[in-house]
């Protein structure tokens, strides 16, 4: 992975508190697991953004290599990689998804 990109990387996990990289976007989800994960955060009723690793082959990589994680799409909550979809619907029925996000948004 290039400086550049882990830079990159760096820059939108501190900008936001709550970041999936997916395929679409939040509007328009382009596989199931991603719709999943919106689908999730979107129930929690919490702010989160999303960026679209379609739209840039080297971030699709470099995103797997920086986490790795093998797979798209990835949840990151204050910074810290949480996992894919089958984790965050673990994590959502479990309750702990719910106490990440609320100790994450009043930090």
């Amino acid at each position: 992975m290039s400086p550049q990109l882990e830079t990159k990387i760096n820059k939108l996990l501190q900008e936001n508190k709550i970041l999936v990289f997916m395929k679409g976007s939040k509007l328009m989800p382009q596989c199931g697991f991603s719709n999943n994960v919106v689908q999730i955060l979107n129930t929690l009723g919490v702010p989160f953004e999303t960026v679209d690793v379609l739209e840039d082959f080297e971030l699709r990589q470099g995103i797997k290599e920086y986490s790795n994680w093998p797979t798209i799409p990835q949840v990151y909550i204050n910074g810290e990689f949480v996992g894919g979809s089958d984790i965050m619907i673990e994590l959502y029925q479990s309750g702990e998804l719910q106490q990440m996000v609320e100790v994450a948004l009043a930090s």
